[in-house]
């Protein structure tokens, strides 16, 4: 049998070829995922040439023959790394992308600066979809008040298991959110929110995306993807209280577009677009402005 290093380089190369954009990462993750340990571990027994124990080969090649054939790596290994969290995703949620970490950490910073660790914020996910924002915000800001909805009942429900595994305190609700929340209408201080916003005949060409996230969760209603994501900041507007803050995250061909849709409404203030880690836009940040007449 081959030696782990040797096995992990091997499936690399493969995936590689099948155009995985992370071949030797997803390699790793289904070494460790057949291994029932960590990524780190895995790392550490390719450096040392350990070899592994019989049953390995056959679970980790049928795991690697599977990925070839574009299943997610999170749907084969059950889990997605976000921020601090693991997440338990699958079938009927959309998986959470490294981008999204920089609109939570964008959340996060505005809550923090709101109050001493976020003490006595109220901040709002909308859109939740596995509960990774929400509770990434949770997770680093214990003291602050934070609440979820999500429209699918299928990734409700793995918002629901995720929140109840990782232990954390985050109210998260079943409905749409462009009408929720009405018991918070002008408290919240933090709305942040993923919404979908691929425009509508804009196909994803990832077959991991076009065939496994579910539609619900990646077309934005409207040829220029803005329909959705503008009608849940609408709801975001009233929600929040004068001076509070949105969190938008935003397709990278929309870092124009949605800030200047959302000065346009007259309801936001100090409009600025963020770029993600590889520099890309990716996140509108705006206030709640004062309201006029």
């Amino acid at each position: 049998m081959s030696d782990l290093h040797t096995a992990v380089r091997e499936a690399s190369a493969r995936l590689e070829g099948a155009g995985i954009r992370s071949p030797e990462t997803d390699a790793v993750e289904l070494a460790a995922f057949a291994l029932r340990t960590t990524a780190g571990d895995v790392r550490r027994a390719m450096v040392l040439r350990t070899t592994p124990d019989a049953g390995f080969a056959a679970a980790f090649e049928a795991l690697v023959s599977e990925r070839l054939t574009r299943v997610p790596l999170q749907h084969l290994t059950g889990r997605a790394h976000f921020r601090r969290l693991t997440l338990a995703v699958g079938p009927g949620v959309f998986v959470p992308r490294p981008e999204t970490e920089v609109s939570a950490g964008l959340a996060i910073d505005a809550a923090s600066a709101m109050g001493h660790g976020g003490d006595g914020v109220v901040v709002v996910d909308l859109c939740t979809g596995s509960g990774a924002i929400a509770l990434a915000v949770k997770d680093e800001l214990p003291a602050a008040a934070v609440l979820a909805v999500e429209l699918s009942d299928l990734a409700h429900g793995w918002a629901l298991a995720n929140r109840d595994h990782l232990g954390l305190e985050v109210d998260v609700r079943l409905g749409d959110a462009t009408t929720a929340f009405d018991d918070l209408e002008g408290q919240v201080d933090v709305v942040v929110s993923n919404p979908p916003y691929i425009p509508v005949g804009a196909v994803p060409v990832d077959p991991e995306v076009r065939d496994h996230d579910p539609d619900l969760a990646l077309y934005g209603g409207s040829a220029d993807g803005l329909a959705i994501p503008l009608a849940v900041a609408a709801r975001a507007a009233v929600l929040l209280r004068e001076g509070g803050v949105l969190v938008m995250e935003h397709a990278d061909s929309q870092g124009d577009s949605l800030p200047a849709a959302l000065r346009a409404t007259g309801l936001w203030a100090d409009v600025v677009d963020h770029a993600d880690l590889t520099g890309r836009p990716r996140a509108t940040v705006a206030l709640r402005a004062e309201p006029t007449g």
